[in-house]
Parts: structure tokens; sequence; C-alpha cells
């Protein structure tokens, strides 16, 4: 008999940019569908002043109509200066690029960081990145990059690294060890919500503090075992692109000439290293200094015309809060730059800028899809398709009489499934408290873990989707690694990496909030999961 041969169908790969942009025409079509269905949603907002429910009517817009079309074409612009990750990205990458100039993260990863063994550093990189979310997105436009190349230097998958970082920060949003601007956002909402039963309700800063520094530790221990077990073998190796033919070439070898260069290289590069570490602890002191409130010319980073100190650390006017992506660029340039003139890798400046400038060129692409996925990101906000889906789900959850571990439960997982629609912690919690914390406190849960049920919800799904504005540094950095262009990282196949990690950390934050308040252990100071 002859065998038949089977017709194999060419999979067919579009680039994250080609899907934004069909996204956008998906969106903008399915707006004027729905409005025409007159699709719309009321919540209930509590009123700071009078302390009463005020409820908002939604409705689609439609994006198809002539004022919609208006808004597409006018804000085109103005979407994408003003779509925070690529301010800070700019900013970060210039001191990172400058860094990389000089040869100090190159040294730093070969004679510091390579010796750390795999699974400590994995633990380290996803340590740092859960508490980042303590000030703005800082760890995706710090981490991600940085994490790639120290991976790419010591021979290792960066797109390892990327994932790492990625997850690190999205799937431990909004935990961290101390007091930073998760909790200043959620507390007023919390403290209004809580007022509509109780009026004398108080809630501390610190009332998720000991939950929030055993969450980072816990996750970031799970996150390391699903990195190192399930991602990395099926991520692989990576062979590293040759830029240049190698050839055969005979020369003589003048041993002690070559063992002298070597002598000399260390010694430049360990007095780099030690020009490096006393700029970057002076830069360190200076900046703790600018946070302290009382001496002479200090407090420079502080809003002082919040009362208490965090809010003036972290408040919504917090110039060190606005200040800080600047603030660890500008570490990262002066440590590179003391490191060159240490290490005599910096001629003058114009090889410096020379150099740190070729590191740009490789991010044309980038700056292609962060234009594309604003646009796609704005015109979803504008339908109200996020916040109108949020808003059924806290009516769904309104008209269900759970109590105690099922309260909790599905209180967590809806507050999950709207974080794939409807972004911004703050403001989904602005629409969930004055449903969520009333029933908790009805069911002797206290106000503050259903805060604390809050930050882990958000944490579940906060890298799942792509309405995520730091998730298209995710997958612009998985293209800028990939070798193979004709098969770019698709938002799907990015998604399916993380998989794994996405479904075992959800196990995990249910699991770590069930244990908790079953345990009844303390949520922060004199705080505990019940009333």
């Amino acid at each position: 008999m002859v065998e038949k041969k089977k017709l194999k169908l060419k999979k067919f790969y579009l680039h994250p940019i080609t899907v934004f942009l069909l996204a956008i025409l998906i969106v903008v079509l399915l707006s004027a569908v729905l409005s025409a269905v007159e699709m719309q949603a009321t919540y209930n907002t509590v009123n700071a002043t009078t302390q009463e429910l005020e409820p908002t009517l939604v409705a689609v817009e439609n994006l198809l109509s002539f004022d919609g079309m208006k808004f597409i074409i006018s804000n085109a612009t103005r979407n994408f200066i003003s779509f925070a990750p690529l301010g800070m990205l700019l900013i970060s990458l210039i001191g990172l690029t400058v860094a990389e100039a000089t040869g100090f993260i190159e040294v730093l990863s070969k004679r510091k960081l390579a010796k750390i063994p795999r699974n400590y550093l994995t633990f380290i990189i996803l340590f740092l990145a859960t508490i980042s979310s303590l000030i703005n997105e800082i760890g995706y436009t710090i981490l991600i990059p940085l994490v790639a190349l120290v991976y790419f230097i010591n021979g290792r998958n960066p797109i390892l690294g990327i994932v790492t970082a990625f997850c690190g920060v999205s799937f431990g949003y909004g935990v961290s060890i101390f007091v930073g601007s998760t909790d200043i956002s959620l507390m007023e909402y919390t403290k209004n919500a809580a007022m509509l039963i109780d009026e004398n309700t108080h809630i501390a800063l610190t009332s998720n503090l000991i939950f929030i520094i055993v969450a980072s530790i816990i996750l970031s221990i799970v996150g390391t075992i699903i990195i190192e077990k399930l991602i990395a073998p099926k991520i692989g190796k990576y062979k590293k692109e040759e830029e240049f033919a190698k050839t055969e070439q005979y020369r003589v070898i003048n041993l002690e000439e070559e063992e002298q260069n070597r002598i000399e290289k260390e010694k430049n590069e360990k007095r780099g290293l030690k020009y490096a570490l006393i700029a970057g602890i002076l830069v360190v002191i200076f900046f703790i200094y600018m946070i302290i409130p009382g001496l002479p010319y200090s407090g420079m980073l502080l809003d002082m015309t919040e009362n208490t100190y965090l809010n003036q650390l972290f408040g919504p006017n917090s110039y060190f809060q606005d200040g800080f992506t600047y603030l660890i660029s500008l570490f990262f340039l002066l440590m590179g730059i003391a490191y060159g003139v240490g290490a005599k890798t910096l001629k003058n400046d114009k090889d410096l800028i020379e150099n740190a400038s070729k590191n740009f060129s490789k991010l044309g692409s980038m700056w292609i899809l962060m234009f594309v996925a604003a646009q796609f990101i704005a015109i979803v906000k504008r339908t109200n398709i996020g916040i109108i889906i949020t808003s059924w789900l806290v009516e769904l959850l309104n008209h269900l009489e759970f109590t105690g571990i099922p309260l909790i439960i599905v209180s967590l997982l809806l507050i999950a499934f709207a974080n794939l629609f409807f972004t911004g912690t703050a403001n989904k919690w602005m629409i969930f408290a004055p449903v969520v914390v009333p029933m908790f406190m009805q069911s002797n849960i206290s106000p503050e873990f259903a805060q604390v049920v809050m930050r882990a919800a958000d944490s579940m799904t906060n890298g799942y989707t792509p309405i995520l504005a730091s998730f298209v540094i995710y997958i612009g950095y998985l293209n800028i690694y990939n070798l193979n262009k004709e098969k770019p990282y698709t938002i799907r196949k990015s998604l399916k990496m993380i998989t794994p990690y996405f479904l075992l950390i959800s196990a995990t934050w249910i699991l770590l909030i069930v244990g908790w308040y079953i345990l009844g252990l303390p949520i922060g100071p004199g705080v505990y999961p019940t009333i």
C-alpha cells in the first residue's frame, strides 16, 4: 500500500502590532453593536462627605459614531504621549544603557551575579519584582530589561528572565514589605464603605502590613519552584546570534603579554566596581536625605501639604513617587559612569553617548507596539465596557447570599475576573468596596480583610490581560530577544508561556487567603480577619 502523505497546514503568526490593530477594529465595531442594544449598568460609590451611596449610570459609548471617530483621531497623539509605560521605559533605559555601555552591568553579572545559584537568583528576582509595586510600575520598566540583559550575559535564556520578572511584578502586585501607594489608594474606599455599617470605623495604613510581608515571601518561594521546574525546561536554552562569521586565524601568542593584559584588565575591573560601589552608596545617601523632613535642604521629594509622613512619601502628589523612576535611572547612570572611569572603559563623552545610543536602535518595533497598544487601551476604556462588566459582577455578588469562606472565595474570583476587563486597583475597588466591605462586615469579617481579598484578587489576573498597560513591555521585550523573526511572540504564545504561573499562583493566593482566615492570624498590628 502507498502511504498517503499528511498535509500539514503552515502555521500563521500574527505580530502583536497587527493583533492590537485588529483588536481596535473589533472593539470599535462591538461598541456600535452594544450601544445599539443599550448595554448599560449602574454602580454605587460612597460620598465621602455625606457617607451615602450615590448611584452612577454608565452606558457603552459608540465609537463608530461621529463623536466616537473624532475621539479616536484627535486623541491618538495624546494617548501615546500620556501612555505611562512609554515615558517610564525611556527614562529607565537611559541609566541602564549607560551602565551597559561602560561594561558595568556585564562585569557585575559575570563577577557577582553568576556566582549565585540559579534557584536563589530566581527567588531574588521574584522577590524584588513582587515588592517593586511599592512604588508605581517601576518593576516593569527596570527589572524586565535588566534581568533579560543579565541572563543574556551569563548565558541563560533572556526570554526566561523576561518571563520571571514580568510574573513576579504582575502576579504579586500590591504586596510588599512596607506600606506603599497601594495602601493609600485603597484605604479611603475601604474606610468609606465600612462606615456604611459602623460610623466609628478606623482603617490604619498598616492594617495589611503583616499579611503583605508574609505573602511576598510565600509568592516568591512558590514562584521560584514554578519557574525552575515548569517554565524553564519548556523555554529551553538560548542560542546567541553570531554577528560575524568565525574565521580561523594563525598568530603568534605571547603568553607573558596575554597574562599581563589579563591581570591589568582584572585590576581595572575591580577598581571600576569599587568606584561604582562608592558612587552607588553616595547616591543612596543623597536619596535618603531628600526624604527626611526637618533637616537643612532635606525633604525635597516629600509633599509637605500632607499631614502624615506616609502620605508625604506615597500620596497622590508625592514628588518621591513621581520621580522614583528617574532616581533609579540616575542611580544606574552614575554607577555606570563611575565604573567606566575606574575601569578605564570610558574614553570620552562622545563614545559613551554613541555606545549607549546603539541599544536604543533595537527598540524600534517597541515604540510602534506601544503606540498601537496605547490606542487600544484608550479605546477600550472609552467604550465603558470594562466598567459595565465590573458593575454587573458587583450586582451579582450583591444578590448572592453567601457568608464566611464561600463569600470570601466568590468575592476573590469575581474581582479577579473583573480585572481582566477593567484594570486599575483603586478604580475597581471604588466600585466593589461599597458592596464587598458591608457584606464582609455583616458576616463578621473585618473591612481590613476585605481589602486583603481585593489585593489578592487584583494580583491573580493582573498579568493575564493585554489591557494591562505594562503588558506591552513584556511582549515587546520577548520579540526583541526573539531570534526567529519569522515566528514572533504573539499575544497568545506570550500568555501560554505564563499560564502555569498564572494558574498555580492563583491557587496559592486562594489557599493563602482561606488559610489565613481559618487560622485567624493577624493581618496587621492588632488587626485580624474577623471583627
